[in-house]
């Protein structure tokens, strides 16, 4: 009986000593910065509203917030069954234009220096964490097999204040916008792991 525990002690130390793959490493620090940055965009949007005064409640609930980003230009899936048949490569390659879609209109986020900062900072590194999963998954060929980039309007184009009567709906849009885009790289990102695992129910 000592025998066997001393046998099943070795093959679970041995189990628990596996280097874990490297994709599945960078999947977790990728997965953990963009839990991270919809946490803060939810946090600036929370913040953007309760920071309003009764007058500026008033008049965020009269802007029609339209379904429609700057990075609605790039394609993405139209539900969650589509993301859920989507390739690894295809979330990852994704999951990257989003997060460049916001390197410009990340500097305009309200809500002091230092969370502007932290959040370019942080899309920095989520950018490069993704571009390096793209090539370990992909065996270091293109980036984007399609060859395409996304064809994003000017940041000033789309965000543009027209006066100070559209300051607030120009916030508003731009934090809105940032959570549901982070949102989504979150699902995708998420998504893309478990399909990398095919024992795991990566249902959304």
């Amino acid at each position: 009986m000592e025998k066997v525990l001393l046998l099943l002690s070795v093959l679970c130390l041995g189990v628990m000593s596996q280097p874990i793959p490297e994709s599945d490493r960078l999947f977790s620090i990728a997965i953990g910065r963009i839990q991270h940055l919809h946490l803060l965009a939810q946090r600036l949007l929370s913040d953007f509203e309760s920071s309003l005064q009764a007058d500026g409640q008033r008049q965020l609930n009269k802007i029609f917030l339209q379904d429609f980003c700057n990075s609605d230009y790039i394609i993405t899936p139209i539900d969650k069954h589509e993301t859920q048949r989507s390739s690894v490569l295809k979330l990852l390659s994704i999951s990257y234009r989003l997060v460049e879609s916001w390197e410009s209109p990340s500097r305009a986020l309200s809500g002091g220096s230092a969370p502007r900062n932290q959040i370019s900072r942080a899309l920095a590194d989520l950018k490069t964490g993704i571009l390096l999963l793209i090539q370990t998954n992909q065996g270091g060929g293109e980036v984007f097999s399609d060859g395409s980039t996304p064809q994003l309007a000017p940041f000033g184009n789309f965000y543009q204040s027209l006066g100070a009567d559209d300051s607030l709906r120009r916030t508003y849009e731009l934090l809105s916008c940032f959570k549901k885009d982070m949102h989504k790289v979150e699902t995708y990102l998420t998504v893309a792991k478990c399909r990398l695992s095919p024992e795991a129910n990566c249902t959304l």
